[in-house]
């Protein structure tokens, strides 16, 4: 069962405008998730977090000892898991079978379980349909992988976030909260990962023909968060 308790005010008037769907993809380390929750939080949106999701899933599958290559055991892991998407004021909590797992799932082997899980189809069927129907009636930012090619492919804005890799590895390791020169390890982790999304059978990582790119290689977060604004507004015709 995979409940979403992910509830803001969803209200609509006249006076207001059109409430969207906008999906932000991009490499690891190129800033969705922050820029998403960011967004969500001025438009006052629901954040979906695609990661999150996979993320629970990967945590689950170590706790169970669930082998990664197995698909159908993890479908089925899925069917019999709640995950819950709670919004705060600093982001979303995630609950795993009711135990807050926010922390839990931003640590390295769950990220690198979350990856490996996410190249199989019937996996990834499993979270789409999921998805498609918690962002059915608008009024959503949805970061990951394959929002703009894969869950909504009507979404109202596509964006597509990147950065140089030396740049995403520094984020990366400021996110993590390892200091001094770029560990090799982080290096070669996020650099197997962008490989092994780029090239997945499945949704391989990759921006919509009619996504928005931008490179934030020398952009702050500020200037991306404005820039993703001014593109809102636009399609709101504000």
């Amino acid at each position: 069962m995979y409940n979403l308790a992910a509830i803001m005010n969803q209200n609509s008037s006249d006076q207001h405008p059109r409430k969207l769907i906008i999906a932000i993809d991009g490499p690891a380390g190129a800033g969705k998730s922050t820029i998403a929750a960011r967004l969500a939080r001025k438009l006052g949106y629901v954040n979906l977090e695609s990661g999150a999701m996979y993320r629970a899933l990967a945590l689950k599958a170590i706790e169970k000892d669930t082998s990664f290559e197995d698909a159908n055991a993890l479908v089925e892991l899925a069917d019999n898991s709640s995950i819950q998407l709670e919004p705060t004021l600093t982001g979303n909590r995630t609950l795993l079978d009711g135990k807050d797992v926010s922390q839990r799932i931003r640590e390295r082997d769950v990220t690198d379980g979350a990856s490996k899980i996410s190249v199989h189809p019937k996996v990834r069927d499993w979270m789409v349909s999921h998805q498609r129907a918690m962002g059915a009636g608008g009024g959503i930012v949805m970061e990951g992988r394959d929002i703009g090619t894969k869950v909504f492919l009507d979404a109202d804005l596509k964006i597509f976030l990147d950065a140089d890799p030396v740049v995403r590895e520094q984020r990366r390791m400021a996110q993590q909260k390892i200091s001094g020169p770029v560990s090799p390890n982080v290096a070669a982790e996020l650099r197997e990962r962008d490989h092994r999304d780029r090239t997945r059978a499945a949704s391989p990582l990759v921006a919509a023909d009619d996504a928005v790119v931008i490179n934030s290689t020398s952009m702050t977060e500020d200037e991306v968060l404005t820039r993703v604004e001014e593109l809102v507004r636009e399609k709101q015709g504000l």
